[in-house]
């Protein structure tokens, strides 16, 4: 059967009488993480090797032998299967024809929706298939809450938002921020945005940043400087593409309060999470040069960015380093034409 997302964490924290559970999708990292509460939910003790036996996707003639083998300290198996592909699916469904009580877990991300393997467990009623998929927007921040609170960590509603604009699409790196930030703050502590910014401070989402801001205002040298020490940061396309449409969003929301009779710094005040104050002169410089209808305009080119990035075999470093200096060049010209 398929899960949705509300059904998954149920059953991820549960999985009752399920024999497979099959996670898949372009999220790697929230692959794993879910395998592994899963796992826990079995076995607490995952170095038990009498309940816990790990698979890689080269050995799919073992699963069979490794699902119907006895625990010999007591207590329910588990099969951890990882990056598996089509081949596990002829062992796995001989499995499912037999009686066990063996809880396979399978790790494979790269799986397409016509996989053979995910055909077997979508229909099969004793497994599960859960997707992962990058979360952004309140997803994200709904799991960025969840993460602090299992340490009794509140969040200032603008430092959430700040923090969650500069995460990339992976929930292992999303994780070790969350982590930093539970260390810094200490357990029932509070974060406020200048805790957040003073924490990650050195994180790859502050080359991002940087990069939004320089383009926009029309300085291509620190526009290029960030956007080449954000992609040695290891920084992904996608990432980038979603920070630049969250800035640009933001300045065509002051700059539509400018045209409708505010003040710049007026405008720039009511934004949520407000401007940082040592980036407010180049986030002013950007409202001076760019229209409302320019802004949307490179928008629409920067969502057009994110989905060429995501086809296969893109050259995507080359797109992002591309759109920015087109951005920066963009703002060049209006500032000379002021």
């Amino acid at each position: 059967m398929k899960l949705d997302a509300r059904s998954a964490a149920r059953i991820l924290r549960d999985p009752g009488a399920l024999r497979v559970i099959l996670l898949h999708g372009d999220d790697t990292g929230l692959v794993r993480e879910r395998a592994r509460t899963a796992a826990l939910a079995v076995a607490p003790d995952l170095d038990d090797p009498f309940r816990v036996a790990v698979l890689d996707r080269d050995a799919p003639e073992r699963l069979e032998e490794e699902v119907f083998a006895l625990s010999l300290t007591g207590g329910r198996r588990v099969v951890w299967v990882r990056d598996a592909t089509d081949a596990m699916t002829a062992p796995l469904k001989h499995c499912l024809g037999q009686a066990s009580d063996t809880l396979v877990i399978i790790e494979a991300p790269g799986l397409t929706a016509r996989s053979r393997l995910r055909t077997l467990v979508e229909g099969h009623a004793e497994a599960a298939a859960i997707a992962c998929y990058p979360e952004e927007g309140r997803a994200l921040e709904a799991s960025i809450r969840q993460m602090l609170a299992a340490e009794e960590i509140r969040i200032d509603p603008d430092a959430l938002s700040w923090f969650a604009g500069l995460l990339g699409p992976d929930r292992a790196a999303t994780r070790g921020e969350v982590e930093k930030l539970a260390l810094y703050a200490g357990r029932g502590g509070q974060l406020s945005l200048d805790d957040v910014r003073a924490c990650i401070g050195d994180a790859a989402g502050v080359s991002l940043e940087d990069a939004a801001f320089a383009a926009t205002a029309g300085d291509r040298a620190a526009a290029d400087t960030a956007i080449e020490r954000a992609l040695a940061e290891g920084t992904s396309p996608i990432a980038i593409a979603r920070s630049l449409l969250s800035h640009l969003h933001r300045l065509r929301r002051a700059r539509l309060a400018m045209d409708s009779g505010q003040s710049r710094t007026d405008a720039m005040r009511a934004l949520r999470p407000p401007v940082f104050f040592k980036r407010t002169e180049a986030f002013g410089q950007a409202l001076s040069l760019w229209t409302a209808d320019r802004l949307m305009d490179a928008a629409e080119q920067t969502q057009s960015l994110e989905l060429d990035c995501k086809q296969t075999g893109a050259p995507d470093l080359t797109l992002c380093r591309r759109h920015i200096a087109r951005l920066a060049g963009t703002a060049m010209m209006l500032r000379r034409d002021r």
